[in-house]
């Protein structure tokens, strides 16, 4: 678990990280979440004068973001949770916004990082999976469902690998980080290779990693196709563990996207700039967002 407190514009104040002990079942998980944030309200009455006057939490898995409501998280073991409800209490009662962990991520990518204020833009994070937050005039659209941006589970070639969703071929089967790292895995005959060590041999010139590399970017950029023609964005904020090869996978990646167009327009492509804080400076600004709607209302 990462968690900060944040400042009115987004600057990051104070940074903490601590184990989610998932291993401990999902009641742990929750007093731990809740016990974490105790503590940093805590830190900030401490080292700034005051608590936090609202706060924003950002977790995996389905959410319920109106009504505060984790509906489910597979790694978490958690189903219809009032975590909304039960932050709040904790914290003596200050408003709370409870977000997807992606789409908050891409709020903050949108407004005060690589999308630098874009008012259309799609943040893509190439992780263990792959998702997508669409940011829209400085929100992110959650969809009628809560299941928009789900960009990884295009299916980008119909014969390819079976998806965990239940249909073959999906996005994130054949360009995520572990897509690669097993790809790789497999080509070099190193079970512990992994997509860091494949994009290592293409920039030496490994022929076998090239090929490997270039099949994900291939996928890849027809999953992004698919996205710019429905979505149209500004800006395209590519993150997560491949974005950390850089040139590596922007350098071909944007050549792949602009070899598909035809009548779309291409869109910028940009790596992620805040890294694995974007989480928490998202929920940071929803909780931000809280008190500026209660403002206007």
């Amino acid at each position: 678990m990462k968690a900060a407190l944040v400042g009115a514009d987004g600057t990051l104040l104070h940074e903490a990280r601590r184990a989610t002990g998932r291993e401990r079942g999902a009641e742990a998980v929750v007093e731990t979440i809740l016990g974490f944030a105790a503590e940093l309200q805590a830190y900030g009455a401490e080292h700034f004068g005051e608590g936090a006057v609202a706060a924003g939490v950002a977790v995996p898995g389905i959410v319920d973001a109106e009504r505060g409501i984790a509906v489910y998280a597979a790694n978490l073991g958690w189903r219809d949770l009032p975590l909304r409800a039960l932050l709040g209490e904790r914290l003596g009662g200050i408003p709370v916004a409870l977000g997807h962990d992606v789409r908050t991520g891409g709020l903050a990518e949108g407004r005060i990082g690589a999308g630098n204020g874009a008012d259309r833009f799609l943040f893509v994070p190439l992780g263990t999976g792959i998702a997508g937050a669409i940011g829209i005039a400085g929100a992110i659209e959650a969809g009628a469902h809560g299941y928009a941006g789900e960009i990884g589970h295009i299916v980008v070639r119909p014969d390819g690998p079976d998806c965990g969703c239940g249909q073959r071929g999906c996005l994130e089967t054949l360009a995520s980080a572990s897509a690669v790292s097993r790809a790789w895995a497999a080509a070099c005959g190193d079970p512990e290779a992994d997509a860091a060590d494949c994009a290592k041999a293409v920039a030496s010139g490994d022929p076998a990693a090239v090929r490997v590399w270039q099949d994900a970017v291939d996928a890849l950029a027809a999953g992004l196709v698919t996205a710019i023609t429905l979505l149209d964005p500004r800006t395209l904020i590519i993150g997560g563990g491949l974005a950390e090869a850089g040139e590596t996978l922007f350098t071909p990646l944007r050549a792949a996207v602009e070899e598909r167009v035809t009548f779309q327009k291409l869109p910028h492509i940009v790596p992620a700039a805040l890294g694995d804080t974007a989480g928490c400076l998202g929920a940071g600004l929803l909780a931000w967002d809280l008190l500026s709607t209660e403002v206007s209302a």
